[in-house]
């Protein structure tokens, strides 16, 4: 009786699967066109999902395993109770094969269940709690139907009550794993994250590689949808990235504004972008609600505007775009993107951006700098330094980028720490002067991709008339924006971060330090030179250089909390229960450190606006310069500048 019930099963869930993933596909594409390699993406596959994204998941070693043994052995099980149920190759070598796959996954799934049995907040619950219950029933099943195969028990085993027994394990099994693989549930991400790893927006990502810049808009094509209205105008394998969320809620837990009590959790806003592309409600979601916002109040339709219909305008305006939620990610999705396409609609099309937005945009259009300073005051901080201006020297070793900071009183201690650096080390730079403008990071991350791509493209002019080999810059914004998004625009150059300039520095002993006496020194990861462009080391290399022992943080590296200043934050100020800064402080202060080394102005900025008492803010610069010794810097430089080597043409 088995002989016959279980192929039926089998046949017509995988049928029913077929006839889902048909389906599936067709509400993917309903996106727009995205140009990636079909069949390579499907060829690379496999090592994307055992390296690359085992990655991420390894970081929490106990899921790591439970994965392995639990979807491995689902694989397997599958595979071998098709062949040995469905087509009837009923050997005793596929039978114990079968035998030890299914108690691989029976004892990864025991491993899910414990933790389901008491499980963190971030994880969303519902359907999801009775994930591992069919996972064991679907184990249990097919053992216990394959112990004749193998020969352990005779052919005819049991009755009526056993193959009725059995054939609802297994109905309920293949239900869940198999047929709601593709129509919802649980297991949906299992066939839509295979196909999210073959078809990634950002196949750049695999291999070990980096992709953190913004795609920019073709704003000379008529036809250009200029941002996200509704979900339709993501691409399909954006929507298709969307669909692949497991809903474990590591985001959630590394979002810096949704601990702040800001009404945005990353998961949520995954899962509301799911509902609007198959159409409903949030009133079933399972998880967090956004702080603030009660569930049942927010729904949608592919075709229906996203912003007050699926989410409010404040849950995209409270996003830092600090890539937390990206690097958690064991799926690989790509939230920040989807937040910025979402934001510039609001900004390009409805001239929506809150609070302070669109003062600081007029800003950047009138006077090439987010605060209006007269731009005729870009080099009042360094009047009495004798910098080199690129107009005049034409070429350079090296380009010192200066940002914004040049107009903030703060951030000029920085810059005029970092001349004292270059100048005892006898480097050959120079500086853009009153030809600088703003780099476009404020306006693209609000979403005024036009802007970005005005102040990008000038900037682009003006540095092809010199001939230089380095931008290096005090500024992580500044230097994810000329690293990783000029390109895009014509725009290719080698950009250093001040912390990796000064670490190279100090490797060619090019400069006479002392040493850091006294106060006891942690160090603040800046998103933007972090999560963004991988650089941890150099930063800690500087500060041991100076005899400096860390005291890390908690949550320090890929794991740093946000300061809160990025993505245009303290632009839009969208309140919470506490501020960004504040938690950061808490974490800073619970390592009893008397300073706190930081490499970026927003950070200096954001954690110098906590109330005392705090710890002291210092760049990296300003340590460096504080223990040089000093020599006949200038004499230096100026032999420097007497052996100049024709620099790269950019």
């Amino acid at each position: 009786m088995l002989n016959t019930l279980l192929p039926i099963l089998l046949f017509a869930a995988l049928g029913l699967a077929v006839l889902g993933a048909l389906r599936r596909v067709r509400m993917w594409r309903r996106g727009r066109p995205s140009k990636v390699n079909l069949l390579g993406g499907l060829l690379a596959m496999p090592r994307r999902y055992l390296v690359d994204l085992h990655h991420v998941v390894e970081r929490d070693k106990y899921m790591s395993n439970t994965h392995v043994a639990t979807a491995g052995g689902f694989v397997l099980s599958a595979a071998l109770a098709i062949l040995v149920h469905g087509f009837g190759l009923q050997s005793k070598i596929l039978g114990y094969a079968l035998l030890v796959a299914t108690v691989i996954m029976f004892s990864g799934a025991l491993f899910v269940f414990k933790r389901r049995l008491n499980p963190p907040a971030r994880l969303s619950k519902g359907p999801w709690m009775r994930l591992p219950k069919s996972l064991l029933v679907f184990a249990a099943s097919f053992f216990i139907a394959t112990l004749p195969v193998a020969g352990i028990l005779p052919a005819n085993t049991g009755g009526w009550v056993m193959v009725a027994v059995l054939g609802l394990g297994v109905l309920w099994g293949v239900s869940e794993l198999f047929f709601g693989m593709t129509w919802g549930g649980p297991m949906k991400h299992a066939f839509a994250g295979a196909l999210h790893l073959a078809w990634h927006r950002r196949a750049e990502r695999f291999g070990g590689g980096r992709s953190t810049g913004l795609k920019p808009i073709d704003l000379e094509d008529p036809n250009a949808l200029l941002g996200v209205e509704k979900p339709a105008d993501f691409t399909w394998n954006q929507l298709l990235g969307f669909d692949a969320c497991v809903q474990c809620g590591k985001c959630e837990a590394m979002c810096p504004a949704f601990a702040a009590g800001q009404p945005l959790n990353p998961k949520k806003l995954i899962q509301d972008m799911v509902i609007g592309l198959a159409g409903g409600t949030d009133a079933k979601f399972a998880g967090s609600p956004y702080p603030g916002k009660p569930l049942g109040e927010h729904g949608g339709h592919p075709h229906q505007p996203i912003v007050n219909g699926l989410v409010d305008a404040d849950t995209l305006w409270s996003c830092t775009t600090c890539r937390a939620c990206v690097e958690e990610c064991p799926m690989m999705i790509e939230h920040v993107d989807a937040i910025v396409d979402m934001r510039r609609h609001l900004t390009l099309e409805r001239g929506a951006t809150p609070n302070k937005g669109a003062e600081v945009l007029d800003n950047l259009i009138a006077t090439d700098n987010p605060g209006g300073f007269n731009p005729g005051g870009r080099m009042n901080w360094a009047a009495d330094l004798n910098l080199q201006l690129l107009s005049e020297v034409k070429t350079t070793e090296v380009l010192f980028w200066v940002g914004d900071g040049a107009f903030d009183m703060r951030n000029q201690r920085t810059l005029r720490a970092f001349v004292k650096v270059l100048k005892a080390a006898g480097v050959d730079f120079a500086v853009l002067g009153l030809e600088e403008r703003d780099s476009g990071d404020v306006a693209r991350r609000l979403g005024d991709e036009a802007t970005f791509q005005q102040l990008a493209k000038r900037n682009i002019q003006t540095l092809a008339q010199y001939r230089f080999k380095r931008i290096v810059t005090c500024d992580p914004h500044s230097f994810h924006v000329l690293k990783n998004e000029y390109g895009a625009l014509g725009g290719d150059y080698q950009v250093l971060h001040h912390s990796t300039y000064i670490a190279e520095l100090i490797a060619a002993s090019k400069l006479n330090l002392g040493q850091h006496k006294g106060a006891s020194v942690t160090y603040h990861d800046p998103c933007y030179l972090g999560r963004y462009n991988g650089e941890y080391e150099a930063p800690r290399e500087v500060l041991k250089a100076l005899g400096i022992e860390v005291r890390e943080m908690q949550r320090s590296g890929f794991r740093s909390r946000c300061c809160g200043g990025g993505g245009g934050a303290p632009i839009t100020d969208i309140p919470g229960k506490q501020r960004i800064p504040d938690m950061r402080m808490d974490d800073i202060r619970e390592t009893e450190a008397e300073v706190v080394a930081v490499g970026c102005p927003q950070c200096t900025a954001m954690l110098e606006g906590v109330v005392e008492p705090r710890p002291l803010i210092k760049d990296l610069a300003e340590l460096v310069a504080d223990v040089l010794i000093e020599a006949d810097a200038p004499a230096t430089a100026r032999a420097a500048a007497a052996k100049r080597e024709p620099a790269e043409v950019h």
